[in-house]
This record gives C-alpha cells, sequence and structure tokens, in this order.
C-alpha cells in the first residue's frame, strides 16, 4: 500500500512547492511595484503580473474573508505561505510513516 502512496504524495509536495515558489516570486513582483523598481508598462511584465494574481487572488481572497487587513497591512500572503509550509511538512511526515 505504501508503495502506491508514495508517488502521490511526493507529487503533491512538488505542487505545494512549486506553488509556494509562486506567492513567493509575487510578494517580490509586488514590493518591486510597489517601489517602482518595475513598471507595469512593460507589456511581459504587465503579463507576469496579471498571471501571478490569477494564481495566487482567488487563495488570498478566502484568507482575507478570514483576516481581514489590518493598519493597511495585508497579512494574507505570509498566512498562505505558513499554510503552505504546514501541508508540506504534513506530507513529509506522512510519506516518511508510509515507509
Amino acid at each position: 500500500m505504501g508503495v502506491l502512496l508514495l508517488p502521490i504524495f511526493k507529487t503533491l509536495a512538488l505542487v505545494l512547492d512549486i506553488y509556494f515558489k509562486v506567492v513567493i516570486v509575487e510578494i517580490a513582483v509586488h514590493w518591486l511595484l510597489h517601489f517602482k523598481i518595475l513598471s507595469v508598462n512593460n507589456k511581459y511584465a504587465e503579463k507576469f503580473v496579471e498571471i501571478l494574481k490569477k494564481l495566487t487572488e482567488p487563495v488570498y481572497a478566502k484568507i482575507r474573508a478570514k483576516v481581514p487587513p489590518f493598519a493597511d497591512f495585508d497579512a494574507s500572503p505570509f498566512i498562505l505561505l505558513l499554510i503552505l509550509y504546514f501541508i508540506g511538512q504534513l506530507l513529509v511526515a506522512l510519506s516518511e510513516a508510509v515507509l
């Protein structure tokens, strides 16, 4: 049974790791835009930001519904990173327990 579950756990861990990195890149790009280091006037940058927002904004919206921004600070990306890290560590522990 463990032989069948191990690839599933590894695949889920990989998907979580990729999404974790997408969130990190989205945070970095948001800060670059905020401090005007990166301009959205570039069509490639605009498309890149649009793709990142489509990937992250639905999850952020669900977190914002539970934890609203406070003092004009949106903590939803950081909460999402903590959740993704926790689930990733849970998957690693489960995959080790299966062996």
